[in-house]
């Protein structure tokens, strides 16, 4: 039966009913009306709503003048607050924590209490860095093999230590990157793979060559990703310099061959968690929920 709910501030001068309605829409408010008249008046709607009624024993003289809302932004509000140059009453900011509540005075003498946090996000599918029994394919580029032996380094570590098999890992090294994106695909296509390593390094030159050869590694790579289903990790550096390629490659970068070779195992655990089949005791459910067909006389069992 209830449509709607409207609490009114009189008495406000329209600077101050001009900073609030402002002040409303920049924390998140959705304006619904708005007068035409010069009245400076506007009608708000927020995502939720909850009526609250509170027995203010304590602070008798807010009745009236106080306003709480929820938010998933604390830190936002009061910083658009600081903007706004409003005062602040309160504040309960810790460390450590989403959590925050605050107070602030708005224009009219009005009382903005402000509480909440980041909310927990939903659970959802991921992927383990667990290999153990799983198989991986390492494709490694030889031109800058200064800096590509090093990548190859550091993916096998990781796979080692994410529980992998040296027999289950297999190296196949072609003459640069552009290469590397048709020894995956064909590597894919034989489905004995759980996930494949492209490493390689691009240095920029003086000529548009690298453009070229950039645009189309990464084009490959991704389109044989998408086209035979196995999970493929980006292992290929393109830098401007030799500098920057040896801080990737195991210095105060990382190594990025490390950490493709951690995004494959990842993949890998979580295609398998997609495209996991419904378990025993799901399918007895969905069996005994079907209907019977009754038998006719001399049918086959």
């Amino acid at each position: 039966m209830l449509q709607d709910l409207h609490i009114g501030r009189w008495g406000l001068a329209a600077k101050d009913a001009e900073t609030l309605i402002r002040f409303c829409e920049a924390i998140g408010f959705q304006r619904m009306y708005e007068s035409k008249g010069g009245e400076h008046s506007a009608l708000f709607t927020a995502p939720r709503g909850v009526l609250s009624i509170n027995l203010l024993a304590h602070a008798p003289e807010r009745a009236g003048r106080l306003i709480v809302v929820g938010v998933t932004n604390p830190d936002a509000v009061f910083d658009i607050a600081r903007k706004f140059k409003l005062k602040i009453l309160s504040d309960s900011a810790r460390m450590k924590s989403d959590s925050r509540a605050f107070s602030l005075e708005l224009p009219g003498g009005i009382e903005l209490h402000v509480v909440g946090g980041a909310q927990e996000p939903p659970p959802g599918l991921e992927g383990k860095l667990d290999a153990t029994g799983k198989r991986f394919a390492i494709v490694v580029s030889r031109f800058n093999a200064f800096i590509t032996e090093r990548l190859l380094q550091g993916a096998l570590d990781a796979l080692v230590r994410c529980g992998a098999k040296r027999t289950d890992i297999e190296i196949v090294r072609v003459p640069g990157s552009f290469e590397t994106p048709s020894a995956a695909r064909t590597l894919a296509e034989t489905k004995k793979y759980d996930a494949i390593v492209c490493l390689g390094c691009l240095l920029r030159g003086d000529t548009a060559h690298y453009d070229v050869i950039v645009n189309e590694v990464a084009r490959g790579i991704g389109q044989s990703a998408q086209e035979t289903g196995v999970p493929h990790a980006f292992g290929v550096l393109t830098c401007d310099t030799l500098e920057q390629a040896i801080d990737r490659a195991g210095l105060k970068m990382g190594n990025k061959g490390f950490e493709a070779a951690l995004a494959a195992v990842e993949m890998a655990n979580l295609k398998r968690a997609i495209s996991r089949p419904p378990s025993a005791v799901s399918k007895s459910k969905s069996r005994s929920r079907a209907p019977r067909r009754s038998k006719k006389p001399g049918s086959a069992r």
